[in-house]
């Protein structure tokens, strides 16, 4: 299959040339670059980060979870969205195996580091459109988890505190559990 065909009847917005190869079982690496190199310096495509090519209009919510692999959005970007913290930033945050901030088309994508065990388990994170982004209540835990509990929350009422109880025993910290049921009980 034609390679841009192959981008272009895709729901994807952003891609890897890894990806590519497989969708369209391409063997040539080198002619899979070519061809992809051709199309962003026809500006039918983007190359907005050396690896990573886009459509046009691509989602900024997608390229976050394209650029660090693994990794989940959450923490402030989850929580201004859901209404709990009234604090806005235009920083797309999320977990990953490291701390980093990546500029994309003048954008901040912030990633921060988190346990391998806690952001490998899959609890509170929904999978929708090629983008893994955490419930409300898995992103108040992750900035509780990684703030030890010196940050500040606007609004708990948006929150399943069912939820939120049956994915704390994930951090395996009962000063967490700690933090979590005072903050429950206020």
């Amino acid at each position: 299959m034609d390679v841009l065909s192959t981008i272009l009847s895709s729901s994807r917005t952003v891609f890897t040339p890894q990806w590519l190869a497989l969708s369209c079982e391409e063997r040539d690496r080198q002619s899979l670059r070519r061809s992809l190199m051709y199309y962003a310096k026809k500006g039918t495509l983007l190359n907005p980060r050396k690896g990573i090519y886009a459509k046009p209009n691509y989602s900024e919510e997608e390229m976050a979870c394209s650029l660090l692999k693994p990794s989940y959005i959450s923490l402030e970007y989850v929580l201004a969205r859901a209404g709990v913290t009234f604090q806005y930033s235009s920083e797309i945050t999320c977990i990953s195996y490291q701390n980093r901030v990546i500029e994309v088309d003048g954008n901040n994508y912030v990633f921060r580091q988190i346990n391998p065990m806690i952001w490998a388990n899959m609890m509170g994170i929904e999978q929708r459109d090629n983008i893994a982004i955490a419930t409300p209540e898995r992103a108040f835990l992750d900035m509780l988890y990684l703030s030890a509990g010196q940050c500040y929350f606007d609004n708990l009422h948006p929150l399943n505190k069912q939820l939120i109880r049956q994915i704390v025993p994930v951090y395996t910290s009962p000063a967490l559990t700690k933090r979590v049921e005072a903050l429950l009980k206020q």
